[in-house]
């Protein structure tokens, strides 16, 4: 018990030095964070880094996600990812939902997230983000084609987790530029497209996409760059100096620790 309120306590502090709150209660479980005037707005307005940390604590996540937290840092991902809420939202391939469950609970009730699952995976995938639908109401499992990709209404933001370089691989049939351009023609003026992936080595581009799993960070910038999108920076809470890109990152000798780039892009408007 006390490793789990430490750790909420630690949460807690790091998402207030993010957004420069104040904490001014933390009690019975429930939590009070105050923006000083001239950071979020008004003395009195929930700091975003607040509603991160809430995120983060919520006792619904699943335990072994939540043992991920030290490596995925989900504080600095959301606050780099700017989500705020009313956003909506499109997470591509969520997985077991790590990000989906983080995006719901800071968009809100007014929010939207879309939990875009690809045809070819579609069968195998659905009844896992089913299970997040079920458990979060502004949750809206999506499905369709990678390259064809289309929601009911403009969005905020699209998300790609460790999943860019899989789309280059053959066996997803995707046409990998004319999949950005889908995400671009998505995302309203001035949306964001943020994506994650695991670092290869300089100059290799897309060589190692299906035998180690990676993608060289700065061959991904330049194809979404021609998309139209403009590169508005970089994260480097997941990065690793030690890991020399040369493993599979599914090796037990580096998965959970690879060197991965968190960029964001922006729709010009």
């Amino acid at each position: 018990m006390f490793g789990r309120l430490a750790a909420g306590a630690a949460v807690l502090a790091l998402a207030a030095g993010l957004s420069g709150c104040i904490i001014i209660s933390s009690e019975g479980g429930s939590r009070t964070v105050v923006a000083p005037a001239g950071a979020d707005g008004a003395m009195g307005v929930p700091s975003l880094g607040g509603l991160y940390a809430d995120a983060v604590a919520d006792p619904r996540r699943p335990a072994e996600e939540v043992a991920r937290d030290p490596l995925r840092h989900p504080v600095e991902i959301l606050a780099f990812a700017q989500v705020a809420p009313g956003d909506k939202v499109a997470d591509i391939r969520p997985g077991a939902g790590y990000f989906t469950r983080l995006f719901s609970d800071v968009v809100g009730p007014n929010g939207r997230v879309y939990a875009f699952v690809p045809n070819r995976t579609m069968a195998r995938e659905n009844p896992t983000a089913d299970l997040l639908v079920a458990a979060y109401p502004n949750v809206t499992r999506v499905n369709g084609l990678l390259d064809a990709m289309t929601y009911p209404e403009p969005l905020d933001m699209v998300f790609m987790s460790q999943e860019y370089h899989d789309f280059h691989i053959p066996g997803f049939d995707t046409d990998v530029a004319r999949m950005n351009a889908a995400v671009f023609a998505a995302l309203k003026p001035g949306g964001r497209y943020v994506v994650i992936d695991h670092q290869a080595a300089p100059g290799t581009g897309i060589s190692a996409v299906q035998t180690l799993h990676r993608i060289e960070g700065d061959y991904l910038k330049r194809e979404v760059e021609a998309a139209g999108f403009v590169f508005e920076g970089e994260s480097t809470v997941v990065a690793n100096p030690a890991d020399d890109h040369s493993l599979n990152v599914f090796d037990e000798k580096i998965r959970g620790r690879t060197d991965q780039f968190v960029y964001r892009f922006r729709k010009p408007g």
